[in-house]
């Protein structure tokens, strides 16, 4: 997988630019406005200076931690899916030295709509923390995806990668246009909505109460009688909002947690890669 990992972050490359890499012994064809002559009146050598054309990618990853994301009856449920794809993103950033930081997103934080927040760093302390939080995580309450996302722009400050984790549930009025936001504000932005199968396939035949998982409300129904329509209106919101926010140029990648997360994960880099 790390060697797709540019799908993510364009790689530093030696230029002209303004910022300082480090210094390599001159060679034939150097050019000599780069010499640096402190370096050779110490060691009476020519070194010349290096550049980089681009600073390290710095990526924040906001995870969805309410309610529903708790739901799941497979071997994960869509938070643990999440937090899986999220850890393992942070790893392989890191070990390039790309930055990253951490917005747990849910509600009972220090910051509205934030349980936990993790700077941007890069060293392996910092990744174990991240791990850490993302493997305590719970989901329940409500969904505040808006003001989370809200919140990861300010602090992000200038350009980053936001790499946001939801199912993108409740509230999709305010959840799609609080994603067009961040890329008014410059970041590039990629959705991975993670859904669970019984979601998508509502393979339900007995009568079942279904509750919500972020309030106390539920509903009694028939499955057989509903299932065309809850079906239908599946694809209505998936369409929806993939349509809506590629025309903001949002990356949306749609996961369903019975699929590996590595080949997942692999497939997404390739593609973004490619493109």
């Amino acid at each position: 997988m790390e060697g797709v990992l540019t799908g993510l972050h364009k790689s530093r490359h030696h230029g002209q630019s303004v910022e300082f890499s480090e210094h390599k012994e001159y060679a034939p064809g150097d050019e000599i406005r780069h010499i640096d002559w402190r370096a050779f009146a110490k060691l009476d050598k020519y070194y010349v200076k290096r550049f980089e054309m681009e600073t390290n990618l710095r990526a924040l990853l906001v995870v969805d931690a309410s309610g529903s994301m708790a739901y799941g009856r497979g071997a994960m449920t869509k938070l643990q899916y999440a937090a899986v794809c999220a850890g393992a993103l942070a790893y392989l950033l890191s070990r390039q030295g790309d930055q990253v930081g951490l917005c747990i997103a849910g509600d009972g934080g220090t910051w509205e709509g934030v349980r936990e927040f993790l700077p941007f760093a890069s060293s392996p302390t910092h990744v174990q923390e991240l791990l850490r939080m993302l493997d305590g995580s719970q989901g329940r309450g409500a969904t505040l995806l808006p003001a989370a996302l809200d919140f990861a722009a300010e602090k992000a400050g200038r350009r980053a990668l936001m790499i946001v984790l939801t199912d993108l549930f409740d509230a999709t009025e305010r959840n799609i246009p609080a994603l067009k936001m961040l890329r008014s504000r410059r970041h590039d932005v990629l959705l991975l909505q993670t859904l669970d199968r019984e979601e998508l396939d509502f393979p339900f035949d007995d009568p079942t109460r279904f509750l919500s998982m972020e309030d106390d409300r539920y509903i009694e129904a028939q499955p057989r009688q509903i299932r065309e329509s809850y079906l239908a209106e599946m694809r209505r919101f998936l369409e929806t909002t993939r349509k809506e926010l590629a025309r903001a140029d949002v990356e949306v990648e749609q996961i369903a947690t019975d699929a590996a997360p590595d080949r997942v994960l692999l497939k997404l880099l390739a593609r973004r890669e490619a493109a």
